[in-house]
């Protein structure tokens, strides 16, 4: 039951979301004076509508986006003589940038409400972007998905051995320079034997020869066993920072900032992971990294709710629509960073030709 309401209520969100992107849109071509035919929510057939003033409002049956008809839009849009002096196209070209971007700047307004909510309401993960070394233990093998083999006479602590403390940040591994905890784990799993690291420590920079062990790591997917470098250490674990009404909005801003960067990166990726994508329509193995659909995104809400995991459901929403308002500026035609593009071309055609 818990599933299925985390599920609904998960897409009430995304539907929420496409509500007011369209109202952006709206609101912003209202305030310049722009005729605003008709907003709806969803496509394909009408469930209901109303109208108030000159705009109808209304519901269609296939919830998958929304609309908002401004007179003039396009050049192919048909506009009635007593709609050309309000025509989008008859606007100054800035004003039409506001209101083409206004939708974007909805979802980023919600995102930044909904991650001030995770700040004050739980307070917000921090999560050390370098390699820092948190504990250190032993280069134990992995015996299940969850579990390792206890530490114990016979199993090698390289990195105990070598003198390496908590609070030292990997810099470079056999001379490749390191700068997250992934890349550290990387070069880690293919070396053998004694191996350099440098390591900052009270500032300074510490090199450290390490005698790098060989494990057994056990296959996500497969379960298969595998051999992989590994010394005995463990990244700082992620700390949860409470803030309050006034500090939260700082924190907020300071913490989005970071997601903005790393949603960047992802819509970089995004042309490398679509093959595999293709691959797991026709029946390959899904990649974890592969992009999901807004249904795949509710089923995970769903799992989330069923957990009882709600800060991670509401930063999951707040996370899909940064990425939607960003992924929407993209220059490409149809999404409304094309057509800004395209009016931003006409704008210095026009100009040039004058």
């Amino acid at each position: 039951m818990s599933f299925a309401v985390g599920v609904t209520l998960f897409a009430l969100g995304i539907a929420i979301s496409i509500a007011l992107h369209e109202a952006g849109h709206l609101w912003a071509a209202k305030a310049f004076g722009m005729r605003v035919r008709r907003y709806f929510i969803g496509f394909g057939p009408r469930i209901f509508s109303f109208r108030r003033g000159e705009t109808e409002y209304g519901l269609k049956a296939i919830p998958a986006g929304g609309f908002c008809d401004i007179a003039g839009m396009t050049a192919l849009d048909d506009v009635a003589p007593h709609e050309e002096e309000r025509a989008f196209y008859r606007k100054p070209t800035w004003q039409r940038v506001v209101v083409l971007s206004a939708g974007s700047v909805m979802h980023f307004v919600i995102g930044l409400v909904l991650i001030y909510v995770v700040a004050v309401g739980w307070g917000l993960v921090e999560i050390r972007d370098d390699a820092a070394v948190g504990t250190v233990s032993c280069a134990a093998d992995q015996v299940s998905a969850q579990e390792f083999a206890p530490c114990g006479p016979g199993v090698p602590a390289p990195a105990a051995d070598a003198g390496l403390r908590p609070g030292d940040v990997i810099v470079s591994v056999a001379g490749v320079p390191i700068e997250t905890w992934e890349d550290a784990v990387l070069a880690i799993r293919d070396a053998r034997g004694p191996t350099e690291l440098v390591v900052e420590r009270d500032g300074q920079a510490v090199p450290v020869v390490v005698d790098v062990a060989a494990a057994q790591r056990l296959d996500p997917q497969t379960g298969a066993a595998f051999t992989v470098g590994a010394i005995g250490v463990a990244p700082v674990p992620p700390t949860l920072t409470d803030h309050g009404v006034l500090d939260g909005i700082p924190a907020t801003f300071a913490y989005t900032g970071g997601l903005f960067v790393d949603i960047a990166e992802r819509i970089l990726e995004l042309p490398e992971r679509i093959p595999a994508l293709f691959e797991a329509i026709a029946g390959g193995e899904r990649d974890e990294n592969t992009p999901v659909s807004v249904i795949g995104a509710s089923i995970i809400g769903g799992d989330l709710a069923e957990r009882e995991r709600w800060v991670e459901f509401v930063f999951l929403l707040a996370v899909l629509n940064f990425f939607v308002g960003v992924f929407n500026l993209l220059p490409l035609l149809p999404l409304d960073g094309g057509h800004i593009v395209v009016n931003l071309y006409e704008r210095v055609r026009d100009w040039t030709r004058s």
